[in-house]
């Protein structure tokens, strides 16, 4: 991958050789890839960016990119293309909290937008900024499928509903408490409302 793909970021190939999926993630990565025909294997893209960020600290890579490419037998362009769309793909080292603020309509009429200024104060960071402790970084989001319980945010696999300053307050507190990496892949995933 040139580096001018990637921005500031340059693709270290001496890097590249060290990334490996553990042995419990390569056989998700390869039960994934069972559910579709040969040739067809593009599509276990997305599962296999979440198995990839949560695998190599919470982030995408140049060099993690070219990995997922070569074990899906598709070309590098193709990885960037897909992980540099969605916002649930991170292409720079991120918190090991996400905290995602949906801020599309029904979010936004029902107080997203002072949520987010809430919590910039609380954890005292802007959006796309990392508190300088590496626990949290703020994203300002897209729809996240939760307009009935508006507003809300993500963080990894959980959603945070109907939030207000004292839900925040909880959720950050667990979160930096718990002091784990969070990731889409959570099996310990909590849906508050």
């Amino acid at each position: 991958m040139s580096s001018q793909l990637h921005g500031a970021q340059h693709f270290d190939k001496s890097k590249r050789t060290k990334i490996e999926f553990s042995e419990d993630a390569m056989k998700t990565v390869q039960t994934i890839i069972t559910h579709y025909p040969e040739g067809k294997h593009k599509s276990a893209l997305l599962p296999i960016l979440h198995i990839a960020q949560a695998e190599f600290g919470g982030w995408l890579s140049p060099e993690t990119m070219d990995y997922v490419a070569f074990v899906l037998k598709i070309k590098p362009i193709e990885v960037f293309e897909v992980a540099s769309f969605y916002s649930m793909y991170n292409l720079q080292p991120m918190g090991k909290c996400i905290l995602e603020v949906c801020q599309t309509s029904s979010c936004w009429l029902n107080g997203a937008e002072d949520i987010l200024k809430y919590i910039e104060k609380k954890i005292g960071i802007k959006v796309g900024e990392t508190t300088k402790d590496g626990m949290f970084s703020l994203k300002a989001v897209e729809c996240l499928g939760s307009c009935g319980t508006a507003p809300m945010m993500q963080c990894g696999a959980s959603y945070h509903e109907n939030l207000t300053y004292d839900k925040v307050d909880k959720v950050i507190e667990n979160y930096s408490a718990d002091g784990k990496l969070r990731s889409y892949t959570d099996h310990d995933y909590k849906n508050t409302l």
